[in-house]
């Protein structure tokens, strides 16, 4: 069946230090660790969130002053934003002669895609800041430098003979035109997950901050007039963005021992900073009070969409209030949490399919959702501490029009996974399906093509100039070259993973492999970069970038097109790609299967949260065993549909990569192999 029997990339967690930083000597000078747990260990694993576990306003003006304070002393002028767990932005500082913009600069010398354009200096701090929190949990604290380093076309970044990172493709994810992450109520903070005005940052400076042991939010920091990616893990950077921020997270950072450079992947320790407390050039805990930075320092602003310009608390993560709270009744027994509308109603109850005759029921919806946190809960965590805890994990289903029909989580799952599992699972019922290349095809017309920007405060304007086309249909027959198969994406006779897809995705088939051509749905090398990955940022590119340009006449600028002003933009559609099947855009990296009845396609499952290759395996095994609790009215794919039966240029596609032996209850291995 192709299924791979030993993980290419198993996640261990390591108790080795990394080269960078963000104080890894040993000292826990500055973090806020939980209770210790008399063994070594900091103390929380997932359950010490409670109602006082939030932001206040002090908090707030703390970690801003202690930031502002290193930033007199680097002369570095920055924009700081904090936020809270679910992605409200809590506040907003903006130092005399801080930056306006940055500009998009993988460093690559590549042109198109996001490449070269100025974004607003407070959205690139948002974004960092929303990275950081929403990779972090009471088991693990991940910086935007560590998502970063999980996301480029090579892992480690700068060893060109590695396969790409775990998290490939996951930058464009919570768009500021999701229909799943939530917006701006114009008034405070309310329930979240929020969405990100430009996606996820893989730019050093955002950090998570903790109280008590528990992710209460985040700091981002821009400041160097670059929005861009560390290509080279290997070496330690001197990131004013990074400076400013770790200094304004003193007293409220992560516990040593759950940091990104405690953690490894594939042998290799991530990274968390490259700076340490003892090495600012200020203590922060000598900072000025919030209160003694007058007008000449910066002043606390507006961000239209996202924040009021009045500073307040964050809101408590796993309360009614957070968007994020229990479901006992719908599943006893299980520490299931659910997304809720702020006021007690679950915003993804279990529902009936959509999609005719075959369509999934609200039964059998509820047994693939309760499934697959039995099976997260039985598997070995692979990205968390202590050792020995389960897996977190978000679990999705949806249907074949790409409806959400249902979602839960566990208790201490990352926030960026009800986004991105969404997306794992659309992409799979969507590539799956008979339709993929019709619908691809109706949105050949893009709005915009690439674009660059000159941004002139002086004068109040900023000038888009289209610097390319943009034509997601060419990806379709050269997917069907590729296989080689020429009813590829037109008949719904292959069952596509995300894994699979992920594969035909990068820049080298087969991953990691210098020389070889691209997949088909990616660039060639040379013109790749993590701003500019083919048909995935292809899709959502129109939409992204009206968002930047409706924000910049939003505060104030007169904004043009190719030489003509443009009208009043407004809010972003919550349509990224102009197709409804995969409205919040598709992702690239394992997690979802499709769903079958019989051998007709009725939508798909999708999980994310502590490591790929446990989300393969908690997808995959939660059909599976529904499928046997539901008598086989459902299942996973025939096997001779699956894609993994293609050997494109003499590599074999993936459909799943369980881990070898993952379960904490049991020694069972290949727990995958036949199924």
């Amino acid at each position: 069946m192709g299924i791979i029997r030993f993980s290419a990339l198993l996640i261990g967690v390591s108790m080795l230090f990394a080269c960078g930083g963000g104080s890894n000597t040993g000292s826990s000078e500055g973090s806020n660790p939980g209770t210790p747990a008399g063994n070594g260990d900091s103390g929380c694993a997932g359950s010490c969130a409670n109602a006082s576990s939030f932001l206040t306003v002090e908090d707030i003006q703390k970690i801003i002053a202690q930031a502002v304070n290193e930033a007199q002393a680097q002369g570095t002028p920055a924009t700081i934003t904090v936020i809270d767990r679910v992605g409200n932005v809590l506040a907003a500082y903006r130092m005399t002669g801080a930056p306006r913009t940055q500009r998009v600069d993988s460093g690559r010398g590549v042109v198109g895609g996001l490449e070269g354009l100025s974004i607003p200096s407070e959205l690139t701090a948002i974004a960092k800041a929303i990275t950081s929190v929403y990779f972090s949990s009471e088991g693990n604290a991940f910086a935007s430098r560590t998502a970063g380093q999980l996301a480029q076309e090579h892992f480690a970044p700068g060893d060109i003979t590695a396969p790409s990172g775990p998290l490939f493709g996951v930058q464009f994810s919570q768009l500021p035109c999701s229909d799943i992450s939530r917006r701006f109520n114009g008034i405070g903070p309310d329930a979240g997950p929020h969405r990100s005005p430009i996606g996820i940052a893989a730019d050093p400076g955002g950090l998570p901050l903790y109280k008590a042991g528990v992710p209460v939010g985040a700091i981002g920091v821009s400041a160097d007039g670059i929005y861009g990616v560390d290509t080279n893990s290997g070496d330690i950077d001197r990131n004013f963005d990074e400076i400013v921020a770790v200094a304004g997270t003193f007293g409220f950072a992560a516990p040593q021992d759950r940091r990104a450079d405690r953690i490894s992947a594939g042998g290799l320790t991530l990274r968390y900073a490259d700076i340490e407390f003892n090495q600012l050039a200020r203590d922060p805990a000598a900072a000025p009070a919030f209160s003694t930075l007058d007008a000449g320092a910066g002043e606390v602003f507006a961000i239209p969409g996202f924040f009021s310009g009045t500073i307040a608390r964050g809101l408590a993560f796993g309360q009614v209030e957070s968007g994020i709270r229990p479901d006992p009744v719908n599943f006893p027994g299980l520490d299931a949490f659910v997304v809720d509308d702020g006021t007690g109603t679950n915003r993804f109850p279990p529902i009936d399919g959509t999609d005719g005759q075959n369509a999934l029921t609200s039964g059998e919806v509820l047994t693939l959702l309760q499934e697959g946190l039995k099976v997260a809960n039985r598997t070995r965590a692979q990205v968390r501490r202590p050792f020995g805890s389960p897996a977190g994990e978000t679990v999705v289903v949806v249907d074949t029009n790409g409806v959400v029909l249902g979602i839960v989580r566990s208790r201490d799952a990352l926030l960026d996974a009800v986004d991105v599992t969404t997306q794992k699972a659309r992409t799979a019922a969507f590539f799956s399906g008979a339709y993929a290349a019709a619908d691809i095809a109706s949105v050949a017309q893009q709005p915009l093509g690439f674009l660059s920007n000159t941004v002139d405060l002086a004068n109040g304007r900023v000038e888009f100039a289209t610097t390319g086309a943009i034509d997601p249909t060419r990806y379709v027959p050269a997917l069907q070259a590729f296989l080689p198969q020429p009813s590829a994406l037109t008949d719904g006779s292959i069952a596509f993973s995300n894994r699979a897809i992920s594969n035909l995705s990068r820049p080298y088939y087969p991953d990691g492999v210098p020389g070889r051509p691209p997949g088909p749905l990616s660039l060639p090398i040379n013109d790749w970069s993590v701003f500019n990955t083919g048909l995935e940022l292809d899709l959502d590119y129109s939409q992204t970038a009206l968002f930047v340009a409706s924000y910049l006449q939003a505060i104030g600028l007169t904004v043009s097109l190719d030489g003509t002003d443009l009208p009043p933009i407004g809010e972003a559609p919550t349509n990224c790609t102009g197709i409804s099947r995969i409205p919040n855009g598709i992702t690239l990296f394992g997690g979802s299967v499709p769903i079958y009845r019989g051998s007709t396609l009725v939508g798909a499952i999708g999980s994310s949260g502590d490591g790929t290759d446990q989300s393969d395996l908690v997808a995959f095994l939660a059909l599976h065993n529904a499928g046997v609790a539901l008598g086989g009215a459902i299942g996973n794919a025939p096997p001779s549909m699956r894609a993994d039966n293609f050997v494109p240029q003499g590599a074999r596609l993936l459909y799943v990569q369980c881990p070898q032996a993952p379960f904490l209850d049991s020694t069972e291995q290949y727990v995958c192999e036949g199924k």
